[in-house]
């Protein structure tokens, strides 16, 4: 196994130098390990020259297998965990950036008074990509809207509504609340949220349709784009707080609201760690912005 961890560090730093650091192996020793997994493989599994290091076409075949074995080697370390208690873990998530900048440190803070060894993994994604990982198993359970996450189970969390984001400067700026039809004149920046997206149903809902200039897959990029008066755009309420950039917020008339819940694959089948942050998390709902 610790091969196959030198392989998958290899491939993440681009390195032999910083894989041996990262794993505390000597440099020689890593070398040694690849030598000896490509020898029992009969398979050449890199390619190494002055651009950098990279899978062989044998290797990125064979590189998805490995990664699969890595993580059913993790689950059973954590199995083992669970087995002797809750003393250490690693609690895997797929969460979304206003999740991640507004909800988790605090939940995190106060999960850690009572088990203060286990770690966090958190896999930042968007609506089509977390429910795939839940899936395939690169997260326990993550973060997702109910409309996106079929074939998960779900628990409900909190619903937040959305505002409409304009420049500071714009000539709407002074109104106290927008429309969508307003929103349609200027070009639209989209968050890209993958396979359902609030804002797009609500249009789509009402009969109208934004001007789409730009997408993208960055909250904070949007903020910027918007003071620099690039367009106008819709974001959750939760990710527009503690924010210094020269933009207005306005509630939207009908209000857009986003539905969050935490999905995974069976509740019972969940690494211990896990399961008692999901807990923890349904049992601060309410403390939740």
């Amino acid at each position: 196994m610790n091969r196959y961890l030198a392989l998958q560090k290899i491939i993440e730093t681009g390195s032999f130098t910083k894989a041996s650091v990262s794993l505390g192996y000597t440099q020689s020793s890593i070398s040694q390990m690849i030598a000896s997994l490509e020898s029992e493989l009969s398979i050449k599994l890199l390619n190494r020259s002055r651009t950098g290091i990279k899978l062989t076409i044998e290797g990125q075949e064979l590189y998805p297998l490995i990664e699969k074995t890595i993580m059913q080697y993790h689950a059973i370390l954590e199995k083992a965990n669970e087995i002797r208690g809750l003393d250490t873990g690693i609690i895997r998530v797929g969460t979304i950036s206003s999740v991640t900048c507004h909800w988790m440190p605090w939940l995190i803070s106060g999960f850690q008074k009572k088990y203060p060894n286990v770690q966090f993994l958190f896999h930042q994604g968007d609506y089509r990509l977390i429910p795939e990982w839940i899936k395939n198993g690169t997260v326990d359970f993550g973060f997702v809207t109910p409309p996106a996450a079929g074939g998960l189970e779900i628990i409900p969390v909190k619903s937040g509504e959305m505002l409409a984001v304009i420049p500071g400067n714009h000539p709407l700026a002074s109104k106290t609340t927008l429309s969508l039809k307003d929103l349609i004149y200027d070009p639209f920046i989209l968050l890209e949220e993958g396979t359902f997206n609030e804002p797009m149903s609500a249009f789509q809902a009402a009969g109208l349709m934004p001007n789409i200039k730009y997408t993208i897959h960055d909250d904070w990029s949007i903020m910027t784009m918007v003071e620099a008066g690039l367009g106008v755009s819709i974001l959750a309420e939760l990710m527009l707080r503690r924010t210094d950039y020269n933009i207005v917020c306005l509630p939207i008339d009908p209000p857009i609201y986003r539905e969050l819940a935490v999905g995974f694959k069976d509740r019972y089948s969940l690494p211990i760690a896990s399961e008692r942050f999901i807990d923890h998390l349904l049992d601060n709902v309410s403390l939740l912005p």
